[in-house]
């Protein structure tokens, strides 16, 4: 006996589902309604409560003598600038100012070594105020954007980019930089343009 001969079957092909079979459409209405689902339960959330002393954009918590906040790099271009910390303050603002520096800027400043010992002097002068620092870590630009979500009631002295950027998204905190040998405010209403 010899064996059977097969012969293929040629231009067959495996029967496939069209793009407008029935099958197909319940399947993505299945999908589309999940998806759905899934977007109503994240759509769920926390949007954070704003200050009483926050009016539509005006921060009614900021008033003289105005609490300024200094960072590392706006104590370091004062002393490029040669400007007197308090008074160039004070005349930026038109009223009374107190500088506050946190630990981590002090901390920040001691790091950066002897380039910053001028500037590093200026810091630890007895009229400013310290604040202490209660988190891990000496990173100045988290303190300072903790601090001010918390309290909406300082003045943010840096001549920073990213922490500008970062402060700029939160409502009602006014940003003095130093910019061509004075120092200008930015987004404290009633403040003269510069």
């Amino acid at each position: 006996m010899g064996v059977a001969k097969r012969t293929r079957k040629f231009a067959t092909v495996k029967r496939m589902i069209g793009k407008r079979d029935d099958r197909r459409k319940e399947d993505a209405v299945k999908k589309a309604e999940l998806e759905l689902k899934k977007k109503k339960e994240e759509a769920v959330r926390e949007v954070p409560q704003m200050p009483s002393s926050m009016f539509f954009q005006h921060n009614t918590a900021l008033v003289p003598p105005y609490q300024v906040l200094v960072d590392t790099n706006f104590l370091s271009r004062t002393v490029g600038a040669k400007l007197p910390l308090l008074e160039s303050a004070m005349d930026c603002l038109f009223a009374s100012a107190n500088i506050i520096i946190t630990s981590c800027v002090m901390a920040e400043l001691e790091k950066l070594g002897p380039k910053y010992r001028v500037a590093l002097m200026i810091a630890r002068d007895e009229r400013w105020t310290r604040l202490t620092c209660d988190h891990k870590g000496t990173y100045a630009d988290d303190c300072i954007v903790d601090r001010i979500q918390k309290h909406r009631i300082y003045i943010v002295a840096t001549n920073d980019r990213d922490l500008k950027r970062r402060i700029r998204k939160v409502p009602g905190v006014p940003i003095m930089s130093v910019m061509k040998g004075k120092y200008a405010i930015e987004r404290l209403p009633g403040a003269p343009a510069t």
